[in-house]
């Protein structure tokens, strides 16, 4: 299926309204109090777990396209991508305004004293990057290949967003959806592996 110009301009509008829908929830759900007895939790979890949902789908989009054969569904990983970090922004400003209330100090010996917000922190910070490199002509000035290499972040973040997720559901020994996203990810980035050490070969 090839897909016009136009139509591709239409879908992508489309899916940057869709992937507004969480931010919505959130706040029409703040504004209305419709959060629960904790609403500051809620927004803090829930932006966490938009943002492991965008990762994914964005890890998903070259294997998609490859194994489709759509090489259209490129087009979309960029905003997949700055989704993610849009959404990991969210949830770390939850954490740092609302369990600390900007006081770099306390989330410092916060970080120290629980490692799964200290690997939760990592792979923010290593998001940082591939947003900032996300416009074209970031990617000009840096050339493909450079731009290739500090992408590749990607497959440190992915593991340690898991990991991050998997130890803050580990407490309350809710750890299906822990291994369904750690079963996901790794068949992502094990497919990415095996088609470059293939291309190579």
């Amino acid at each position: 299926m090839n897909l016009t110009t136009p139509q591709l301009k239409r879908l992508k509008i489309v899916l940057f309204l869709l992937a507004l829908i969480p931010f919505g929830h959130m706040l029409s759900g703040l504004l209305m109090e419709k959060l629960g007895a904790n609403p500051l939790e809620y927004l803090t979890r829930y932006s966490g777990d938009w943002a492991l949902y965008f990762l994914v789908l964005t890890l998903a989009v070259t294997p998609l396209r490859k194994l489709l054969q759509q090489p259209w569904l490129l087009r979309f990983r960029r905003m997949l991508g700055l989704y993610t970090f849009f959404y990991a922004a969210l949830h770390f400003l939850m954490f740092f305004w609302f369990d600390h209330f900007f006081d770099l100090l306390e989330m410092w010996a916060d970080v120290l004293k629980r490692p799964f917000i200290a690997v939760g922190l990592i792979a923010f910070c290593a998001l940082v990057p591939l947003a900032i490199s996300s416009h074209n002509g970031v990617i000009r000035r840096m050339g493909g290949k450079a731009w290739q290499r500090l992408h590749q972040l990607i497959y440190v973040i992915a593991p340690l967003a898991v990991l991050h997720y998997y130890w803050m559901k580990a407490g309350k020994h809710d750890l299906v959806r822990p291994y369904l996203f750690a079963g996901l990810v790794a068949a992502l980035l094990l497919y990415r592996v095996v088609v470059k050490w293939r291309d190579r070969a």
